[in-house]
């Protein structure tokens, strides 16, 4: 949608300037702290807290905070974890998607365990805040939710791969056959009929581990992933309770994940690229 401002409505380009101006001070101020109140952030500013409200949907939007009951959280990339930076390509409003689908998934005080990856983080996005026990082997993942007093983590150690800031290895394994979740979100790089792949066989190894933790185990992932395969297989198709993916996926797909038995959650991305077009016109 392309906001178009009539020329009598008094908006000036100096006006506009100036907005985007203090929405950059703003979300520096949030990125800094973490989290902060909106009276805290309207009196840094000088502003009204409405004219903050306003502000914040916009880098809500972006995916850089997530607003909450009397403040707003940090959810962006972290200035010392930068796994995903460079790397944001034309899937990842689909990715954020599949991860505010997956998030309907999980109850108040629940016990979960998010895997590394682009989709799990966006997932753990939409955590913020809310009541949960978290276990995570995802840095990432891990900064991100520490700013949440609400939410108690446990993070896995191990031997951290570079590329995706994921623990994995005997330490991890180890780690995770001593804990218990409800339900774990697990990223892959590839499904074909044989079952999940992923690329590297030290996380597909502690990947086999997260789902003997739990008692209920998803993937996340979007439609590009099936029909491909990858290094190491992880399970067959039936070993999962669900995947979750978007509503690109081809029927022939959607065919064959019900034949296997497993739930099919399919995240609408319309709404997403709906969002992208309303912030690109401000």
């Amino acid at each position: 949608m392309v906001r178009s401002v009539n020329s009598s409505n008094g908006v000036s380009s100096e006006t506009r300037t100036s907005s985007g101006g203090r929405r950059e001070r703003l979300r520096r101020m949030v990125r800094q702290t973490g989290f902060a109140s909106l009276g805290e952030l309207a009196e840094s500013l000088s502003v009204s807290e409405s004219t903050v409200r306003r502000d914040l949907e916009q880098l809500e939007r972006s995916g850089d905070v997530r607003r909450t009951h009397g403040g707003v959280f940090w959810t962006g990339e972290s200035a010392t974890i930068r796994a995903f930076e460079g790397r944001k390509d034309t899937t990842w409003t689909v990715k954020a998607a599949i991860g505010a689908a997956a998030a309907k998934l999980i109850e108040e005080h629940d016990t979960i365990l998010l895997d590394g990856g682009s989709t799990t983080y966006e997932l753990a996005r939409c955590l913020v805040g809310r009541r949960l026990q978290v276990v995570t082997n995802s840095l990432p993942v891990a900064h991100l939710l520490s700013s949440s007093d609400s939410i108690d983590l446990v993070t896995i150690g191990g031997c951290v791969r570079g590329r995706t800031a994921v623990a994995i290895g005997p330490m991890a394994e180890s780690m995770l056959r001593q804990i218990n979740v409800r339900l774990a979100f697990l990223s892959v790089a590839g499904i074909n009929e044989r079952g999940y792949f992923n690329n590297n066989m030290m996380l597909v190894e502690s990947e086999k581990a997260m789902l003997a933790a739990a008692d209920q185990a998803y993937v996340v992932t979007d439609h590009t992933k099936f029909g491909k395969v990858s290094l190491s297989h992880l399970c067959r198709l039936e070993d999962v309770q669900g995947v979750v993916t978007d509503s690109g996926l081809a029927s022939h797909w959607k065919k064959r994940i019900d034949d296997a038995g497993v739930e099919l959650v399919l995240a609408d991305n319309r709404r997403s690229d709906e969002t992208d077009a309303g912030s690109n016109s401000e």
